[in-house]
């Protein structure tokens, strides 16, 4: 703890100067045995099956989801109907408004900072196949079309409020200054094109730590907020951020507040972080083959 204190004081933020450090025990429980699932860059935590998340590819790769339970197998691959793989990042699971378990896939990465419309897709979470070799289709897809106000941005972080249904993303940027936006509150109709509200800014320091650049240890790759909407999450390529949410404070207003370093594992890519279903605990893994399923045992 003391020797991560002191690098915090090689002028990192004032934000990171005051952060807690926590270096927890983590487990890898289990090593991803699909080959197919060779750039894990989302995990969601199952709200229909225990002890099964769901995941997804990067850029380029086919439009589907994967079940997976914590030995690493592959329990089911769901392709979207009539969906498209530009580049998802980052995925969430949340109960829709007539309180239905749904997954929510976010296509919003872009590196080049070319694409006038970005998406969100909306499927109900599928049943489990009987044959968990047999690729299935999803129920059809809720498709949202996302714009920024002001400029293209890359983004690899969707932060859905298990609560209040509101949904967030935080954008990926090189020197850390990441901007914080919304998706306007109200009634949701597939096919619907929206304009992204910019609520805040949330930098991110770029921690040393052996074996990672420094140069992207302060780039975003993805998030999460607990199912009691309490936390929220934040991973980078080094290290993850956690902020209490208080009832009653946005999340612009919460990422204001102090924050937390936990230091994990260091993964190849780290890419995608959840909670479990005791709010405290964190799933994540990794980018890149083989991919690691890591357990954070926390209170």
């Amino acid at each position: 703890m003391k020797m991560w204190a002191a690098i915090l004081c090689l002028g990192l933020s004032a934000a990171a100067l005051s952060a807690e450090v926590e270096e927890p025990p983590a487990v890898r429980v289990a090593v991803f045995q699909d080959k197919r699932i060779h750039e894990s860059s989302g995990i969601a935590r199952s709200l229909r099956h225990a002890g099964v998340f769901w995941t997804h590819n990067d850029s380029g790769g086919e439009p589907c989801v994967f079940a997976i339970n914590r030995k690493g197998e592959t329990l089911a691959k769901i392709r979207l109907p009539k969906a498209a793989n530009f580049d998802w990042e980052d995925m969430a699971s949340g109960y829709d408004e007539d309180n239905r378990p749904c997954l929510y896939i976010a296509d919003i990465g872009d590196n080049l900072k070319v694409r006038a419309s970005l998406q969100i897709y909306r499927i109900p979470e599928p049943e489990l196949p009987d044959d968990p070799g047999k690729e299935e289709d999803s129920a059809k897809p809720e498709i949202w079309h996302l714009g920024y106000p002001d400029k293209r941005y890359n983004a690899e972080c969707l932060l859905l409020h298990p609560q209040t249904r509101e949904i967030h993303i935080l954008t990926k940027e090189e020197d850390g200054h990441s901007t914080l936006f919304k998706l306007p509150d109200g009634p949701r109709h597939s096919g619907q094109a929206f304009m992204l509200e910019k609520v805040g800014h949330v930098d991110f320091p770029a921690l040393p730590r052996l074996g990672k650049r420094p140069g992207i240890a302060c780039q975003t790759s993805g998030g999460s907020i607990s199912p009691d909407g309490r936390r929220v999450v934040i991973a980078t390529y080094s290290y993850l951020n956690e902020w209490r949410l208080n009832p009653g404070q946005t999340l612009a207003q919460a990422l204001q507040g102090p924050r937390h370093l936990i230091l994990p594992p260091l993964t190849p890519q780290m890419e995608a972080v959840c909670y479990d279903e005791d709010n405290a605990s964190l799933w994540f893994t990794s980018e890149l083959l083989p991919s690691p399923l890591y357990h954070l045992k926390r209170n």
